[in-house]
């Protein structure tokens, strides 16, 4: 009879062992201001403006908003060589008012001007190698010569180069976004449109950048359907580590839409990425004002332990044993304590699972006997209260262990 092999197991208990930490993937650090992405560091949050950059008290109170919420790079676009201008008085403003916010720019269309003014003002400038250098698609093109694709290669790099040695001598940062839906016609015909083709795309401008002694990158692999975007991070992860290539990845679905199956879209993709270990900084792309993104970015953070930034409710679904209304109390208890920190409270609706389930939690709030809540701190039970005094009691508790702060 065919068994199955032997868990592993410690040498002191039969229990198999299984670390639940992530284990994140290995990455230079790259500086963009105060901000380090990559390197160990925690996974960085961003988001981006609406405003028009020439809109300059605009753009300086969208970025503030931003920032003070916890998006900690903030993007804009320039569209033209004014916008790009625009933003030192963008940045003059945000010192003054308010403080210097590590600020990345979106540079498209032929861009090497713009990009070249705005490395004067930024501390990081993103480009996409599919339009980057524009060409017009050619309809009745059937296939690319070595010789035609290698000539577009060196115009690649001629105007790359200018913009590579200027961020490396300012000691500042770029980024490389691939977008799915905008690869170069060679790519595409060479690769199709496929991961495999966007992983090449970012390799070209790696190389040049290398070829320039210059390191400060930081690679995304953006699509709009999650397949296509977890295959494409997963193998640039792999194709980089085969190369000895050490790019933090910055994560995001685009084009994810709005509301909840937004939120989905975009926690699939960047939740299945970074449980993988890969992953240094996150953007959440809603059709939606921009402050509603960060939220949805430090939730995901949060549920897979790579940062902690607000209370973490364990709360069960209900059922028929429950001994309250249990999602009127989970709501009082949240309104309540929210704006606390790094603290695990759970909710319970009865004594079956209660114990058992929320022992990881720092405080529980457990419907033990009808009329009355039990409390706990961690696994041991501290008072029995009557229900309508409960979440009272649950403020009392964490006051008297030093670990409440007013609202």
């Amino acid at each position: 009879m065919q068994t199955l092999p032997p868990l592993e197991t410690t040498n002191t208990t039969s229990q198999p062992v299984f670390d639940t930490t992530i284990k994140r993937r290995k990455t230079r650090a790259v500086k963009v201001g105060d901000v380090t992405i990559g390197g160990g560091y925690p996974v960085v949050v961003q988001s981006m403006i609406n405003e028009d950059t020439l809109d300059i008290d605009g753009s300086v109170a969208g970025i503030r908003r931003l920032h003070e919420i916890g998006c900690e790079i903030v993007r804009v676009t320039v569209p033209s060589l004014g916008h790009a201008k625009a933003l030192a008085e963008i940045k003059q403003k945000l010192i003054k008012t308010y403080r210097d916010v590590p600020i990345v720019a979106d540079v498209h269309h032929n861009g090497m001007k713009i990009a070249l003014e705005v490395a004067k003002h930024i501390e990081k400038v993103r480009i996409n190698p599919g339009l980057y250098v524009f060409e017009k698609p050619n309809t009745s093109r059937t296939e690319y010569t070595k010789a035609e694709f290698d000539e577009i290669g060196e115009k690649i790099r001629e105007t790359l180069a200018p913009l590579v040695i200027s961020l490396r001598d300012q000691g500042k940062a770029m980024r490389i976004g691939v977008n799915h839906g905008s690869l170069a016609e060679r790519m595409l015909f060479t690769y199709g449109d496929t991961p495999e083709g966007m992983v090449e795309s970012a390799l070209e401008f790696i190389r040049i950048c290398e070829s320039l002694d210059f390191y400060n990158i930081v690679i995304s692999m953006k699509a709009s359907r999650v397949p296509v975007m977890v295959a494409a991070y997963r193998l640039m992860a792999k194709r980089m580590d085969d190369l000895g290539m050490d790019y933090p990845l910055h994560l995001g679905v685009t084009e994810a839409g709005d509301g909840e199956y937004g939120r989905i879209k975009s926690t699939a993709g960047i939740a299945t990425l970074l449980a993988d270990g890969i992953g240094d900084t996150i953007r959440v792309s809603l059709t939606e004002a921009p402050e509603k993104e960060i939220p949805v970015c430090y939730s995901i953070l949060q549920a897979l332990g790579l940062r902690k930034t607000m209370v973490e409710y364990v709360a069960c679904p209900s059922c028929g044993r429950t001994l309250f209304n249990l999602e009127e109390v989970l709501h009082t208890v949240r309104e309540a304590t929210k704006h606390l920190t790094g603290l695990d409270i759970a909710v319970m609706g009865c004594i079956v699972n209660g114990p058992g389930e929320m022992a990881d939690a720092d405080y529980g709030y457990v419907g033990k006997n009808p009329g009355f809540i039990s409390l706990y701190r961690g696994r041991e039970e501290i008072k029995k209260v009557p229900e309508d005094q409960g979440v009272e009691e649950l403020i009392n508790l964490i006051k008297a262990d030093g670990r409440w702060v007013d609202p």
